[in-house]
């Protein structure tokens, strides 16, 4: 099993930034992706970006530029790093372990809050 906890959301202006955290405990050896994912309210979720191997990266279009994963393999801990914030990127931010790199996500943690006002 694995378990995943983000952090770090909170109320942002439109333009600001806002780092989230995913700490990952359990089996972690079992993980071969990390992936990020939002629900908007009203909305189904989407993806955001995922982070797997050494260190590859794809990111949804309209956060590309904006938004950056990174990795303390050490902490065993994702982050996502958001800037340049826009009300349309209010949602409740997942992260989600992918065991098998096969795109379907296995654990997923309970998800933190991000609302950014204009």
């Amino acid at each position: 099993q694995v378990q995943l906890v983000e952090s770090g959301g909170g109320l942002v202006q439109a333009g600001g930034s806002l780092r989230l955290s995913c700490a990952a405990s359990g089996r972690t050896f079992s993980i071969y992706a990390m992936g990020w994912f939002r629900q908007a309210p009203g909305k189904e979720r989407e993806f955001v970006g995922v982070t797997w191997g050494s260190d590859s990266r794809y990111y949804l279009d309209s956060v590309k530029g904006r938004f950056t994963i990174s990795r303390d393999n050490a902490k065993n801990t994702v982050y996502l790093e958001m800037n340049s914030l826009k009300p349309e990127d209010t949602a409740v931010y997942y992260c989600a372990a992918d065991k098998s790199g096969s795109g379907s996500y296995d654990y997923w943690g309970k998800g933190t809050l991000v609302i950014v006002s204009s």
